[in-house]
């Protein structure tokens, strides 16, 4: 069984918006304008930083052009 409380979510989903990003070939610059996110705020975000709202993961699955069910596929699983 997963411990959640050892799990840092926030680690977590910034390594999959880098891995999902690079997937794409973008750099941090290119995917945040095409989010329409600060280069800045999107690199905390990918830090795990940052904990972003619901808007900014709605505008991270859109630039993707992924759901939001793919975006959080398996986080916390280990």
């Amino acid at each position: 069984m997963i411990d959640i409380a050892k799990i840092d979510i926030n680690y977590e989903f910034g390594k999959r918006i880098q891995y999902l990003r690079k997937k794409k070939g973008w750099s941090q610059e290119e995917f945040a304008f095409e989010c329409d996110i600060n280069k800045n705020y999107l690199s905390d975000v990918e830090r795990g930083r940052r904990n972003p709202t619901l808007k900014v993961l709605e505008k991270i699955a859109k630039g993707l052009g992924i759901t939001l069910e793919e975006l959080f596929k398996g986080l916390g699983i280990r």
